[in-house]
């Protein structure tokens, strides 16, 4: 392999105390392009639950389905579980996941831009399909569409990390625009905004991807709940509503600009000095794009990103890009946000309570990932997905609990512990909408050095659209045979994934992206796996003292 003198992660010391920068309007706007294409995955994670739920839709394409529904003494837990209405939610994220695959060399070689521009144009033919649905096939070809937009708008997510994220100590001075921002911005796909983000604000703006998606999916509770009352035609408002946001992204990819790293690693050093410069909003960016042009340098030498992400040396990061995105599936809050609407009926809930308690749940959702924004930086990423497992956890035992002593296969709920099993799914949702939901997407996204960025990021969208689609199509029929029991399955894989953060993931808040190969050196078990450098001044290391 070539590389030189180059340390693995291609730089060879820490710079990040020289980088210089502002927030300016640039960055901004370009965030604001990536939050409204995030906000389209969450759109789509929470349309399908409330349109499954619809009367005129189950009754058009899963008769069987509706005619279940209606029997008063059929199993409340099995009343829904078909595989073809599972199927319905879950071949988007397979198809996801096979363009996720393709759309990786594809933004290699041609940019983030071109995979906005690819992800919005499927997003469009796919809400266009789907509202027009006549059968049961163009339905779910329009769901393999939107799987297509989804994979290639998450390659976005390799741009945006770096470059929205302001460098220095500037919180202070914009807090107030950042909290404007953060109204509007849905979910700056994971990697643009690592690589449009100054290190330092990095992790909080990081979170715009998470933010983007639950904006996105309050949204889709909100229309759901008002097309659910416009039977029989209000499920292809809502299907088509899709359209909206990703016109407005197809149209903004095409003056939202480059990042820096993608330029400089298409060999255009002077057009990404030029970016970089306007983003930073200074011209003094030399040990930033030092740092990147090292990176790429050593990127370009690699002609197998695939196979050099399975060296030893990268290691750490491999069993992050797996790990992270498997165990935030397995919180089992797709699960809720999937079928919230399928799962309070199936508890005794009516149709319009089942669809309020739904926007309940993404309200909270999306209040409690502001809460990770403003405390990522702070507090650090370990202490947040502790925290948030531990109560996640404690929540689904309770709705166990609950269900298992007041709940049977044909009786509903009492009005009071309808209402607490909403309280405790509710705080539920908030343990996970200010841990594992944004930093589930930070974390993978923020340890990869250049060389190995893509392929990492492909496995980590990869692996979230794989157990996504698995538990989006097995939930119906788990929830049949496992009834209660399905919370304390997912409670026993929060509590492996609490344990697996404590003994595993070093801190990461603070450290530049390229210098990121000194946490896992430092680590007391990544240490013995990940080789040092000869060349690898480690003699400023200060930010990694807490990092075991």
């Amino acid at each position: 392999m070539a590389g030189g003198s180059l340390a693995p992660a291609g730089v060879s010391k820490e710079r990040a105390q020289q980088y210089q920068g502002k927030v300016t309007s640039y960055v901004v706007i370009s965030c604001i392009v990536a939050a409204t294409g995030g906000s389209i995955f969450g759109y789509d994670i929470g349309i399908s639950g409330g349109v499954t739920s619809m009367d005129g839709f189950l009754e058009k394409f899963f008769p069987t389905v509706f005619d279940k529904e209606k029997k008063a003494h059929e199993n409340n837990y099995c009343k829904y579980n078909n595989q073809g209405l599972s199927a319905f939610t879950s071949s988007l994220y397979l198809a996801g996941l096979v363009a996720s695959l393709v759309a990786s060399p594809i933004t290699r070689k041609y940019g983030r831009r071109g995979s906005i521009l690819c992800g919005g144009m499927s997003f469009i033919i796919g809400a266009t399909l789907n509202a027009s649905a006549a059968n049961l096939a163009m339905l779910i070809l329009g769901r393999i569409m939107l799987g297509f937009g989804i994979g290639f708008g998450n390659q976005l997510s390799e741009g945006f990390n770096y470059d929205c994220v302001l460098e220095g100590n500037i919180l202070p001075q914009i807090s107030s625009s950042l909290n404007l921002a953060y109204d509007y911005f849905l979910k700056a796909v994971p990697l643009y905004l690592s690589e449009m983000a100054p290190f330092r604000l990095r992790g909080a703006l990081n979170m715009m991807f998470q933010l983007a998606t639950t904006l996105g999916i309050f949204s889709a509770n909100m229309i759901n709940y008002g097309t659910s009352k416009l039977e029989p035609w209000g499920w292809r408002l809502s299907l088509g509503l899709a359209a909206a946001p990703a016109l407005l992204m197809t149209l903004g990819g095409i003056f939202v600009p480059e990042t820096p790293n993608s330029l400089v690693e298409r060999g255009k050093t002077e057009e990404g000095r030029k970016i970089l410069e306007k983003i930073r909003g200074t011209d003094k960016v030399e040990a930033e794009l030092q740092d990147i042009i090292d990176a790429s340098e050593l990127a370009n030498s690699i002609e197998h990103p695939f196979r050099n992400i399975l060296e030893k040396r990268n290691r750490p990061q491999l069993v992050m890009a797996i790990f992270m995105p498997t165990f935030q599936i397995l919180t089992g809050i797709n699960s809720i946000l999937f079928y919230a609407p399928v799962l309070f009926q199936s508890m005794g809930f009516g149709a319009n309570a089942s669809l309020y308690s739904s926007a309940l749940t993404g309200a909270v959702l999306c209040s409690s990932t502001i809460v990770s924004i403003v405390t990522v930086d702070r507090w650090g990423r370990r202490a947040l997905l502790i925290g948030g497992g531990i109560q996640m956890i404690i929540c689904q035992v309770i709705v166990a609990i609950i269900l298992g002593v007041k709940f049977s296969t044909d009786n509903e709920l009492s009005k009071s512990f309808s209402a607490l099993v909403v309280v405790v799914i509710c705080l539920f949702v908030a343990g996970f909408g200010w841990s594992w939901g944004p930093l589930g997407w930070t974390v993978p996204s923020e340890i990869f050095p250049l060389e190995t960025r893509s392929a990492g990021q492909s496995i980590t969208v990869a692996v979230n659209l794989f157990f996504t689609f698995v538990i989006g199509q097995s939930f119906l029929s788990l929830l049949c045979a496992f009834k209660f029991g399905i919370f304390l399955f997912f409670a026993a894989w929060i509590t492996v994934m609490t344990i697996f953060v404590y003994v595993f993931l070093p801190e990461t808040k603070g450290v530049p992206i390229e210098e990121m190969i000194f946490v896992w050196r430092k680590h007391w078990f990544w240490k013995k796996i990940v080789p040092g450098y000869p060349n690898a001044d480690e003699s400023n290391v200060k930010q990694s003292d807490s990092m075991e």
